[in-house]
């Protein structure tokens, strides 16, 4: 077992490649759809889910390859995970998260310090946000139960998915939030839109571990 600097070094970087992907694909889908909304999403999304299974992939060995304090927290919640190694692992995704942000900016040669100004409100994004973390965390653990191999793939097919039928395009991470309020472009949020946010991604993987103890008890299972 990796010591727990190892694993939380591998959560710090693994989410500053997520966070970078994220936003600077969103800033050359800004740059390239010449004001197409729909292109430019998809320019955005296709990055995001295929990092997310590469990231998975090189990093799980080390970490589990989380990249996602809803889902370190899942996994203390089902007793797979000890509260000091995933304090340390929320810490440095959320550390990371922004050092993805910031590099993002230094490649397209924008302001490093910026705070959105994109407003994502109301119930629908809200409820999007619980329904796009509920899948998530529960397609790791359905996933975990029988083909654990099959979830660098699993996460990052979910995750293309839901940039599409999730009226909030699916930021389902408390870490993935706050950075993108630090960027004031294509992929950003607004400061105050992100408590309300996390609070949804918070009841989404609650309710996912809900389901998961019934479908896949932690027997079934061995977190990663």
């Amino acid at each position: 077992m990796p010591s727990v600097a190892k694993r939380a070094f591998a959560e710090w970087l693994g989410t500053a490649f997520l966070l970078a992907t994220v936003v600077g694909s969103g800033i050359m889908a800004a740059k390239l759809a010449g004001g197409n909304g729909a292109l430019a999403l998809l320019c955005n999304t296709l990055p995001t889910g295929a990092i997310l299974s590469v990231l998975i992939l090189t990093f799980g060995p080390v970490s589990g390859a989380h990249f996602n304090p809803a889902v370190s927290i899942a996994f203390v919640l089902r007793g797979e995970l000890e509260v000091p190694i995933a304090t340390a692992y929320v810490g440095a995704q959320v550390a990371g998260g922004l050092i993805g942000v910031w590099a993002a900016h230094l490649m397209f040669e924008l302001p490093v310090w910026q705070f959105s100004t994109t407003v994502r409100s109301g119930s629908g994004q809200w409820f999007a946000e619980g329904v796009a973390t509920f899948g998530l965390v529960l397609t790791i653990f359905g996933c975990l139960a029988r083909t654990p191999q099959a979830i660098p793939y699993a996460v990052g097919l979910y995750i293309t998915a839901a940039y599409w039928f999730t009226a909030s395009t699916s930021f389902a991470n408390p870490a993935v939030t706050i950075a993108r309020a630090f960027s004031d472009t294509f992929a950003g949020i607004a400061p105050l839109s992100v408590p309300p946010f996390i609070v949804a991604q918070a009841l989404g993987m609650a309710a996912a571990v809900a389901v998961g103890q019934w479908l896949y008890p932690p027997s079934a299972t061995s977190a990663p």
